[in-house]
């Protein structure tokens, strides 16, 4: 078998003398890992965020991928110089890479990462919470999206401030929080701004995040929200420069 699709390199590492491994993120096929050989003999050497051209075949008894052919069609130039955007862009990565994507949601989660590249290249500041606010995304992309429009309980639309109960993904409105068995749970406190913010998040690509300060409160409500929603559904946390299953 074999196919072409328009891919970005996430990640490569060696594999025999001359040869390299390559997880790519292709935007009809999904998440794969695929080997070139060869690769490392070659005179353009592969490097993260590339947005490649690529032909793939498969073995003969099926059981790996082979890149065939791959043709540049953009590669990084500022994060080749700024080690902080190039951190953020490895979050990112690092955890479509635990997430796994199918061929179900590859096209939107190539879009949203392709999106992510093009606003790390841009000479602006990225958010502040850039790789929380891909998570929130990626995960809702993935079909884990937390309900941060009604209440939980009672089904009422959500305008002010709210309980974000993490073990369920969802809100509770000042009514429905007010028994002591709700107070208790594992909760964290959003202000109006916070939910509108994370709602925008979840229905824009990173070009359209906003990149203006938050006040300390929001910005912490918002982090821990999205960072316990991503531990608690999706059994992810973030330690040193990989996540791990939790």
């Amino acid at each position: 078998m074999e196919w072409t699709d328009q891919a970005l390199v996430l990640r490569m590492g060696a594999f025999r003398e001359s040869d390299l491994w390559l997880k790519l993120l292709c935007r009809e096929h999904g998440l794969l890992t695929l080997f070139a050989f060869g690769g490392s003999r070659s005179r353009r050497r592969f490097c993260g965020c590339l947005d490649v051209q690529c032909r793939v075949r498969s073995s003969k008894d099926g059981r790996f991928l082979n890149l065939e052919e791959a043709a540049l069609l953009q590669g990084p130039r500022l994060l080749r110089c700024n080690w902080q955007r190039m951190g953020l862009a490895a979050n990112c990565l690092r955890f479509v890479e635990a997430m796994g994507v199918g061929e179900d949601a590859a096209t939107e989660a190539f879009l949203l990462v392709e999106d992510l590249r093009a606003v790390l290249e841009a000479e602006k500041a990225p958010p502040v919470l850039l790789p929380l606010y891909f998570r929130l995304r990626l995960a809702g992309a993935l079909g884990f999206a937390p309900n941060l429009g009604q209440c939980g309980r009672c089904g009422r639309t959500i305008s002010e401030d709210a309980l974000f109960v993490v073990d369920e993904g969802q809100l509770r409105c000042s009514s429905c929080r007010s028994s002591r068995f709700e107070l208790e749970r594992y909760g964290v406190e959003i202000p109006a701004q916070g939910l509108d913010l994370l709602r925008h998040v979840q229905q824009s690509f990173p070009s359209g995040w906003p990149d203006g300060e938050l006040p300390p409160p929001v910005r912490r409500a918002c982090a821990r929200a999205i960072d316990g929603f991503v531990q608690y559904h999706l059994g992810l946390a973030w330690e040193g420069n990989y996540f791990r299953r939790v």
